[in-house]
C-alpha cells in the first residue's frame, strides 16, 4: 500500500516560496479551499494511537480519509486511505451524521486555502502545497506518494528540496494538533483584567 511521505514547514512569505518553486520548474495544479472535520473514535483515542479520521470538503467534492500512525521520527510518513464519495450523494452534513450515529464525534474543523504545485525533483514528482490555515498562518507542505521500498529515496528527495528552499526544521504536528494546542492555550489565558486576581 502506498505511503504518504510528507514534510511541513511554517513560512513567512508564501509568495516568495512560490517564486522559488516556479524557478525550479514547478507547475500550478490547483487552487482550492479545504474544509476538514476531524472525528474522535468512540472506543480509542486517536491522539494516543497517532491516527486520524477526516471528512474533507473541497467545493462540491467530499472525501473520507484515514491516516495511520507516523512511521518515522523526521517526516510525517504514514499510510493514508482516502475515498471520494459519489458526487451526486456527497453531502458533508449527512456524512458527519452517519459517523455520529456510529459513536464518532467531531473534534474540530480545520479550514485552509491551498495552492497545489507539482515539481520534478531527483526523479520524483513532489506535490508542494502552499497553505493558508485559518487561525495558524502560512505553511508549505512537501509530499510524495511512495511504495514502501521507495521510502528512503522519497525522504531524501524531500530533505534535498527543503534544503534547496532554505526551509527551517519540519513541523511534525498536524494542523489539527497545532490548532488544538492553540485552543487549549487560549482557554487557559485570563479573559480580562479581573481574572488575574482570581
Amino acid at each position: 500500500m502506498p505511503l504518504e511521505v510528507e514534510m511541513k514547514f511554517p513560512v513567512r512569505d508564501l509568495a516568495a516560496v512560490r517564486r522559488e518553486l516556479t524557478a525550479l520548474g514547478a507547475t500550478h495544479h490547483a487552487t482550492e479551499t479545504n474544509i476538514d472535520t476531524y472525528l474522535a473514535h468512540p472506543a480509542r483515542s486517536f491522539a494516543e494511537t497517532d491516527e486520524a479520521l477526516r471528512v474533507r470538503q473541497i467545493g462540491p467534492r467530499v472525501f473520507v480519509t484515514y491516516k495511520g500512525p507516523k512511521l518515522d521520527a523526521t517526516t510525517k510518513t504514514r499510510i493514508e486511505i482516502e475515498l471520494e464519495l459519489h458526487a451526486d450523494s456527497a453531502r458533508p452534513a449527512e456524512l458527519l451524521e452517519f459517523w455520529r450515529r456510529l459513536g464518532f464525534t467531531p473534534v474540530r474543523e480545520v479550514r485552509k486555502d491551498r495552492e497545489l504545485l507539482h515539481v520534478a525533483w531527483q526523479g520524483s514528482t513532489i506535490h508542494a502545497c502552499l497553505d493558508r490555515v485559518a487561525g495558524l498562518g502560512e505553511f508549505l507542505e512537501l509530499e510524495i506518494s511512495a511504495e514502501p521500498e521507495q521510502l528512503e529515496q522519497s525522504r531524501k528527495a524531500l530533505d534535498s528540496l527543503a534544503a534547496r528552499l532554505h526551509l527551517p526544521t519540519s513541523e511534525r504536528r498536524s494542523y489539527l494538533e497545532l490548532l488544538l494546542e492553540k485552543d487549549a492555550a487560549t482557554a487557559d489565558m485570563p479573559q480580562n483584567a479581573e481574572d488575574w486576581s482570581e
